[in-house]
């Protein structure tokens, strides 16, 4: 058996291997293949990949186990397949090691989704993943644990626990990946990535994968003056390079070689290669340091600082003049414009000046609604707000931006004076006009309230301060009417939690569902602003409840359905929303009216049923 691992770290260098999924796309295996399954169906392959790198000089080979969590597999339906799948891996990868004395590190990744903040995954669900995982690489007798790659702190933190969970004595390496800035894909910066995995009991941190050399060396700096732990570095070859339709690594075996020796002079005690490292690579990287070139450098510890604090949010009623209705209990007004599909905004902006002019407090502004393609609807809300004053509510959607470009976004937003928001997850490219369009949803709704509450606070993702917060009013989506209310509230019990200050529903048809939500959300209760919406005809409600998942009555549907013209079904449609806004002026903190096809006189007509619009004109 070889020694102990943590105690030959403290000594000297230890060197692991290098790409697997590299040598295997080299061997014909295409990239769509599930490359953990290959343990069951083409061992063979998998072990000789192990013994290349063993006969370059590795003293640690990873299981080919990276994606095989229930979660990835699953996408090749191989979710049944976790268990088999990594004690292979691990049989593999001891079977190739008995004629060495080195160590096998079971290789454990993400799970390939968004988990709690940012996702619909709850830590738990996440922890028991990693832990079926864990569990049956230790049952294939792996003697330490390589989590790599790993973008999301809190993700990293679960895969931690799940390794405690299995075996708390097993040497643990926490791997982060970092781009050029040495930050994380949270936003997280080396100084706050090291000081949290040095609190939550990692032996070893390190950076792997993304990034060349260089850019890793930086990092590595800034990591080594705020945690005495061992540190581990694992670069890719170099940035790769499309040649000819392949992404092809050009750093050469010496040049990674002479930078293995700047990790370890920089403290690195586990050096190794990622995508696009070979045992060439490897075999280089080994004589460089057997020959002792590497010298290692006396660095002095500074001590660990203070995660930066949050600033104080804004008080709510300071923010916005929406929020300052919500907070005094006014009953508040809103409208939908729906941005065009072309640049003429001159309808837009005269029906905001009309909407304004009767008392509506603000102009509500969906984000592409039914994923159509329209004219920005943060540059609308601006010029709204600008050439009429009068406040938009932005709708703000996770389909289409990542998590730097949502930061981007509302920064932007918020230096321009938008304040009120509605944090959506939004529609699927497949219901619009664009079904080959694709789709982000790096997170979902109550990720994107995380990301608001955060900045509100003066930091971002991370964690990292930006100096003031935002300002933004965080508004949230709720639907009342939805069979599986349970999901519903437990959703709207996360955005509550992630930072939702009040709840926008959709269209409101039954008042006793709408009556049933409120008492469910007693225990977290926010200010909620119902929907109401006037159907213009009977295709319309069936629209509503068959396409939207809006619960319509079928009373509603045969009232409409009775209208003899076009113009009656109007008329009938106001009607119907009058009613709804009557039955529930008591019950919730705020309407919102939306403006079918974009008749804006339709809801001002249905606000007229609260008394305060009595005056306006009918004309818009």
């Amino acid at each position: 058996m070889p020694s102990d691992l943590l105690s030959r770290l403290s000594k000297s260098p230890v060197l692991c291997d290098g790409a697997m999924g590299t040598l295997l796309y080299a061997k014909g295996i295409f990239i769509n293949r599930s490359y953990d399954e290959l343990n069951l169906s083409q061992p063979e392959m998998i072990r000789s990949v192990h013994q290349d790198y063993l006969h370059a000089g590795a003293e640690i080979i990873e299981t080919n186990t990276f994606g095989a969590n229930r979660v990835r597999l699953a996408r090749h339906s191989l979710g049944d397949k976790v268990r088999d799948i990594n004690v292979a891996g691990a049989h593999l990868a001891r079977d190739a090691a008995k004629s060495f004395d080195v160590w096998v590190a079971g290789s454990v990744g993400p799970l390939g989704i968004r988990i709690e903040p940012l996702g619909r995954t709850s830590f738990a669900e996440a922890r028991e993943a990693f832990r079926e995982q864990i569990a049956a690489l230790s049952e294939g007798g792996v003697d330490l644990l390589l989590l790599e790659t790993f973008g999301y702190l809190e993700e990293l933190r679960q895969a931690m626990l799940a390794a405690r969970d299995v075996n708390p004595k097993i040497p643990v390496v926490a791997s982060v990946t970092v781009d050029e800035d040495s930050n994380c894909l949270d936003g997280s910066d080396p100084e706050t990535f090291a000081a949290k995995l040095t609190d939550w009991g990692a032996d070893v941190i390190g950076c792997n994968c993304s990034i060349g050399p260089v850019a890793m060396l930086d990092a590595i700096e800034r990591v080594r003056a705020v945690t005495p732990l061992p540190l581990a570095a694992q670069p890719n070859a170099g940035m790769p390079r499309s040649v000819e339709g392949r992404n092809i690594y050009l750093c050469s075996p010496e040049y990674m070689a002479s930078y293995a020796r700047k990790f370890v002079a920089a403290g690195v005690r586990l050096v190794g290669g990622c995508c696009g490292t070979t045992p060439d690579h490897i075999r280089v990287m080994k004589s460089a340091l057997r020959a002792g070139e590497a010298k290692t450098a006396r660095v002095q510890l500074s001590a660990q600082q203070p995660h930066p604090a949050a600033t104080q949010a804004e008080p709510i009623e300071k923010r916005s003049s929406l929020g300052c209705k919500l907070v005094a209990r006014q009953f508040v007004t809103m409208v939908e414009i729906v941005p065009p599909k072309g640049t003429d905004i001159r309808k837009e902006v005269e029906g905001a000046r009309f909407l304004k002019s009767v008392g509506v407090d603000g102009i509500n502004i969906p984000d592409s609604p039914r994923a159509s393609a329209r004219i920005s609807n943060q540059a609308l809300s601006l010029i709204i707000q600008r050439e009429v004053g009068i406040e938009a509510i932005l709708h703000y959607t996770c389909r289409d931006r990542n998590v730097l470009g949502i930061q981007s976004d509302l920064l932007g937003a918020a230096a321009t004076g938008i304040r009120n928001l509605i944090c959506i997850t939004g529609d699927p490219p497949k219901m619009g006009n664009y079904p080959d369009a694709t789709a982000v949803f790096d997170v979902d709704a109550i990720g994107l309230v995380n990301i608001v509450h955060n900045l509100n606070r003066g930091l971002d993702i991370g964690g990292n301060p930006i100096g003031a917060g935002t300002g933004f009013v965080i508004g949230v989506g709720a639907n009342p009417g939805l069979p599986n209310i349970d999901e519903e509230i437990r959703r709207f019990e996360y955005k509550v939690e992630a930072g939702a200050e009040y709840a926008v529903t959709q269209p409101v048809f039954d008042l006793a569902l709408l009556e049933n939500f409120l008492k469910r959300i007693a225990h977290c209760r926010i200010p909620v602003v119902a929907g109401i919406w006037p159907l213009v005809s009977v295709r319309n409600a069936e629209f509503m409840k068959n396409e939207l998942r809006v619960s319509v009555p079928d009373s509603i549907l045969e009232r409409m359905a009775k209208a003899a013209s076009p113009e009656a079904a109007r008329h009938e449609g106001v009607a119907i929303a009058r009613e709804m806004l009557i039955g529930l002026r008591d019950l919730v903190q705020g309407a919102q009216i939306s403006a079918p096809m974009g008749k804006y006189s339709s809801a001002v007509d249905v606000l007229e049923a609260l008394g305060s619009s009595s005056g306006a004109s009918a004309t818009a």
